[in-house]
Formats: C-alpha cells, structure tokens, sequence
C-alpha cells in the first residue's frame, strides 16, 4: 500500500540523497521501484519482543538513487533514465536494462508496420504505394555535410585543382551522376529493414547518391561488381535471388531485440560508448574542418573529411549531422546497428577465408573509434596497413 511515511531503510536513501544535495521522498523511491529502476530493500533480522522486522537498502542503491535525482524529472521516460544511468555504469538491474534497449528498437518504424501483408510481395507493394502516397523521402546529405563539400570544391578550384578528383573513373565501372532520389532511399531503406536483405545495386546506388558531387565513386564501383569481381565470396554472401544478407534473411529490427535480450551487457556497455564516441568524433571534424574553410586553406581536417567521404567513416559523418537531438533511445538504436555490423564482420571473418581485414585501419575507411573496436581482426593480418591513399589535391 502506499504511503508517504517512508520505512527506516528508504529515510537512508533520502537522508543520503539530502547530503548530496538533492531532494527524494518516499513517493519517489516507490515509483522508481515500481518501473524497475531501484532495487527493493533486502529484509533484515527481527527487532526482537515482537517488534517487527528490519530491512536495509540494496549496496547498489545509494547510487541509484542520486543518479535518479540528477535525471529525474517530468517528462523524463523511464526507458531514458535506464539508459542514462546505463550511460554513467551504474548498476541499473539487467532486465531494466534491456527493456530500454528493445524499446529503442521500437522507434525504427516503416510505413506498412499497422497492416503487415503476410506476402512478403505484397507488402514491399504496399510499401512502396504508401510511401508515394505520404511523399516521404530520405536526408541523403544534410545541409552541414553539403556545405562543408561545397567549400572544399570552391578552395580546390582556386587552388586550380577539382574536387572531388576525375581521376576516380579510372576506378568506376559504372561512372556518372547518381539516379537514385530520396524517395527511391525511402523505399530502399524501408525494404531492407522488413526484409533484411538489399540488392548490390540498391547499395551501390545509396552510396553514389550520397555523395552527389562526384561523377565517380570507387566505392559503390566494388559494391556493384562483386559477383563479376569475387564470385566466390558473392556465393556465401549473396541470397539465391542475388540480394545482400544484412544479418539474418528476417526483419531487421528482430535480430536487433535479440540483440538487446541476449547480448553480454559489457557488450551493450561497449558499443553504447563506441556509438557515443564516434558521433563526438564526426561532430569535432566537420568542426575543424569548418575552421580549415574559414581560413581559406585545405588542412588536416579537410585531408580526413576528403579520404573518408566515400567509406564508411563518411557514411558515418552523414548519418550523424540528420540527428541535431541525439535522444537516450536513438543513442541505444545506433549502439545496437554498431553492434549488429560487428556481428556481421565476424559472421563474413567465418564465411570467407583470408578477408582483408587488415584494410580497416587505412584512414578515413572506418570512424576511429570502430577501429578500435575492430583491432582484433585488423591486427590478425600481417603486414598491417598504414595510413590509406591520399586524395586531396594538391595545394
């Protein structure tokens, strides 16, 4: 029953709350408890002559309870705060935990999730009917990412060079400008997270359409030819039909809250930090890079900007600049994709003898902190790798 009169174990977590400076009653507590965010106290022995029995806080709950102090407030989600208090390494319980990872999960939605056609035909019919209906489109390049290649083109241009370089065809099999709309992206993102599955070509022209400005894109060049390139590797990883295997052939969200319900929780811990650490890092170099451009001189910066804008370390960059507010449930949803891709790695490290991985620790390839995240491939293979080819023209 409730009651405001709190127990001699919680007026300890109130009156350790209050030495800190923070104000907790016992209203609070019961409703942290009731949403699994603090621990129930642990009974005790009997005060003797039938005085009733003790009971003491849980050790963990001293700290929860001033890390709930700091976060709580109105408005504030409980999956938020489980995730917040995931964030500083405070012993939240397990099953609070990773609720608030599956619940993440839940915020990835596509247009066809409230009738779900069981023909899979069918629904990617339907998707594709309602997402022209509703005109719904993808942010291929948001407006920072733009602006910043746009101010490398105009200072390699008076330098008397061009960016991005047409010596990349050379590479290309399939040169020119990208087809691909943000309608079509629309589609093609939404298709491969119901499926889990995309063509070779959906993929190359994703990565063409992202970088708009290049007329070549080496990248997407090796994406389309893998069939015709490495035949054998297109057979283990390649569908009958010729599609991609993100993961599992299912829904992709399903492999995610599995991922949330059975991963080790140092490994939600360690991708949580990752994801973290990688969105500082491409906010702090679209960051220098800017101050490079309003100098007027291509630097460092630009150099890495430039080496990574066609890899994954760019891909990275862009999809950081579409989230302005970075949420506790997005933070955890790009945790679980990070997660999802190491899988991946070490799935294709099992499928495929003799994978390159040392290829990862070129710059710009991947964002640093994933290549941290990844040294136990990368250092498998010897020689390792320097630092990648540099593509920046010359000043």
């Amino acid at each position: 029953m409730s009651t405001d009169i709190p127990s001699a174990a919680d007026q300890l977590l109130i009156e350790h709350a209050y030495r800190h400076r923070f104000t907790v009653t016992a209203k609070m507590l019961e409703v942290w408890r009731s949403r699994g965010l603090l621990p129930g106290n642990v009974p005790g022995g009997g005060l003797g002559r039938g005085k009733g029995s003790t009971s003491s806080p849980a050790p963990e709950s001293f700290h929860l309870v001033l890390g709930l102090a700091r976060h709580a407030g109105r408005g504030k989600r409980p999956t938020d705060l489980a995730l917040l208090l995931f964030d500083e390494g405070l012993p939240v319980p397990e099953p609070t935990v990773r609720a608030a990872f599956t619940a993440a999960v839940g915020t990835l939605t596509v247009p066809s999730d409230d009738e779900p056609d069981p023909d899979p035909e069918q629904r990617l019919d339907d998707l594709a009917r309602q997402i022209a209906d509703a005109g719904l489109t993808v942010t291929l390049v948001p407006a920072r990412a733009r602006r910043i290649d746009e101010g490398i083109a105009r200072l390699a241009r008076a330098g008397g060079h061009t960016w991005p370089p047409p010596e990349l065809a050379v590479f290309d099999e399939n040169p020119g400008p990208p087809t691909t709309t943000p309608r079509d992206a629309a589609l093609a993102a939404a298709a491969a997270t119901i499926t889990g599955t995309m063509s070779l070509e959906d993929v190359g022209e994703l990565l063409r359409a992202m970088t708009p400005t290049a007329t070549a894109n080496p990248i997407a060049s090796l994406v389309e030819t893998t069939r015709k390139d490495v035949p054998e590797v297109a057979d283990v990883v390649l569908t009958d039909d010729n599609q991609l295997a993100l993961g599992p052939v299912r829904d992709v969200r399903d492999h995610l809250r599995d991922l949330a319900d059975t991963a080790p929780l140092q490994d939600l811990a360690q991708v949580w930090k990752t994801a973290e650490g990688v969105r500082q890092w491409a906010l702090d170099l679209c960051g220098r890079v800017e101050r490079e451009l309003a100098t007027g001189q291509l630097g460092v910066a630009s150099g890495e900007w430039m080496n990574g804008r066609y890899a994954m370390a760019g891909l990275a960059v862009l999809s950081t600049l579409k989230d302005r507010v970075w949420p506790p449930a997005q933070h955890a949803l790009d945790a679980l994709v990070l997660l999802y891709q190491l899988g991946e790695f070490h799935r294709l490290d099992r499928l495929v003898a003799g994978c390159p991985w040392h290829l990862l620790a070129m710059e710009g390839l991947v964002p640093p902190p994933v290549r941290e995240l990844v040294q136990d491939l990368i250092s498998r293979n010897v020689p390792r790798a320097g630092s990648g080819a540099d593509v920046r023209p010359a000043s």
